[in-house]
């Protein structure tokens, strides 16, 4: 019995913008809607279409997550009798989601257990670079066996992806894991020399601990991960007092906070006379920073010009340090040169700018030779207590230094345990902001729960926030009868305020039968009506 053969593909630009070289103009603008870019691509068949022309199918499967006629004009011009398969992805470089929806669409399709009968062929060219990976990932696992088809510039062909999942690397995966992870993650950032001034100690910051670590001893560049405020540039400076160059400069470039005309000058310096206010020769990061340490913080802000610039002075000699940069001066042609690590730093997602042609895939790679993801503070819960404490004693010691006779600050029980609860969206920054403002506002040396509540409430964007009441880490002085009854104060405080201080309508708004139930519950916990 011959074997039927089973085209899957996604859809991809280039496919439609192919359609679009055929069509009226009317149709082709809608065609066109949206797409990036949004010009027809003439005289070319697109890759789907190219490989139906070159290849037999018995079945072709066309994912897609367009909407509007273009997906009927295009299984209509395609050719090989397609069946369409409408996918609804909200984020087309999230594995999650897409691995999800590509592994129902091909159950769908082909079944499981496989069919020996059936050679299952997946089209690795259309589509994001997180849908080709997600094919790979299935094709060499679930749905083994399969072929791969790639094409390109009139051309189709079968490509060999030489690694078995299942046989090749799943199982050392399995018996090495454990290993790898408990080896990064074996010392606390006290024990790493140059990590002594990250606080915490629990597994998230003990495994980036531990890759930065890996990272600072040779020459590559790193790429920190993680969103605002998760101490980035704090961990791009252990990283280089932890490398052979700490006793060269560390020098920090915020990309975000320099206009794009200056960003140059600020990074390659520039010759007086070449732009107005150039009063003299100037030298730049690069430069400033030779045999040390350039910082890159927010290098996802950086325009597409500005990538190309950094992706050439990334681009090490062949038969040279793979931190030796060449560059000019702006304004200037004389070539110049430095040794310079390169430590970058991102809140975005960079390979989603990729997929969107916001990011140069080239740069990204040169960047991310190694990477860092630093945990969210609500993931490191367990840390907090520290953070907190080393935060309260710097600055102590500042507003010591600034005010004769300052008594130093603590936290109360009570504020350590709202500290540890509450999600900290800004993360370390905003909570390092919210003890600021109770230092400098609270009158004793103890800073309570009160104290902290209202001053979180006064952070920007934090409104929205509430603590996880459910994560409290247990253990340390938890109470359950304690957590309890400052729930129960939160909300008698609330229904207090928004009743205007009257109790019959505050017991009302609680659900009490009657208002005595009420009252005698604001005197057990001791809160006064908001009028008093």
């Amino acid at each position: 019995m011959p074997t039927r053969r089973i085209l899957v593909s996604w859809i991809g630009y280039a496919d439609f913008r192919a359609l679009a070289a055929t069509l009226p103009p009317d149709q082709a603008t809608e065609v066109l809607r949206g797409l990036n870019p949004p010009t027809p691509l003439t005289g070319q068949a697109g890759p789907l279409k190219t490989l139906i022309d070159r290849e037999r199918f018995d079945e072709v499967h066309l994912l897609t997550s367009h909407t509007g006629p273009r997906n009927r004009l295009y299984t209509e011009w395609v050719g090989g009798s397609p069946v369409l398969h409408r996918l609804t992805v909200k984020n087309p470089t999230d594995y999650v989601e897409v691995f999800r929806l590509m592994d129902d669409a091909l159950a769908g399709i082909v079944g499981l257990p496989r069919s020996p009968d059936e050679e299952l062929c997946l089209h690795l060219s259309p589509g994001t670079p997180t849908m080709t990976a997600v094919w790979v990932l299935l094709g060499k696992s679930k749905y083994q066996p399969a072929t791969f088809y790639q094409t390109h510039d009139g051309k189709a062909w079968v490509t060999t992806v030489p690694f078995d999942l299942m046989v090749d690397y799943v199982p050392t995966v399995l018996r090495d894991a454990d290993a790898r992870l408990q080896a990064l993650a074996a010392d606390g950032p006290q024990d790493v020399a140059g990590f002594e001034a990250v606080a915490g100690d629990g597994p998230a910051v003990r495994l980036a601990v531990g890759r930065a670590r890996r990272a600072a001893r040779r020459d590559v560049s790193v790429l920190l991960l993680g969103e605002s405020g998760t101490g980035k540039e704090l961990f791009a400076r252990a990283i280089h007092a932890a490398s052979p160059r700490r006793e060269r400069p560390f020098v920090a470039i915020n990309c975000a906070a320099v206009s794009r005309e200056l960003l140059e000058s600020e990074l390659f310096g520039h010759k007086k006379g070449a732009f107005t206010g150039a009063d003299r020769d100037r030298d730049g990061a690069f430069t400033v920073a030779d045999g040390g340490t350039l910082f890159l913080d927010e290098v996802g802000e950086c325009d597409p010009a500005m990538q190309a610039k950094l992706l050439r002075i990334l681009q090490p000699p062949a038969d040279g340090s793979p931190c030796l940069r060449a560059f000019s001066r702006v304004g200037d042609t004389r070539p110049l040169s430095s040794d310079v690590r390169v430590v970058a730093a991102t809140n975005r997602d960079l390979l989603g700018g990729v997929a969107a042609h916001q990011f140069r895939e080239d740069l990204y790679y040169r960047l991310a030779v190694l990477t860092v993801k630093l945990p969210p503070l609500r993931e490191r819960r367990g840390d907090i207590p520290a953070i907190a404490g080393r935060l309260l004693e710097r600055l102590n010691r500042e507003f010591a230094r600034q005010e004769p006779g300052y008594r130093p600050k603590r936290l109360s029980a009570s504020a350590l345990r709202f500290a540890t609860a509450h999600p900290w969206p800004g993360n370390v920054r905003q909570l390092q902001n919210t003890l600021t403002q109770a230092a400098v506002l609270t009158d004793g040396e103890v800073i309570e729960q009160q104290d902290i509540e209202d001053t979180v409430a006064e952070v920007p964007g934090a409104g929205a926030a509430s603590p996880d009441l459910l994560s409290l880490p247990l253990g340390n002085g938890f109470s359950l009868t304690r957590h309890l009854e400052e729930i129960q104060r939160h909300y008698l405080r609330r229904a207090m305020a928004e009743a205007d201080g009257v109790q019959r309508r505050a017991a009302v708004l609680l659900g009490y039968k009657n208002y005595q139930t009420l009252a005698a519950q604001l005197d057990r916990l001791n809160i006064e009506s908001p009028n008093q």
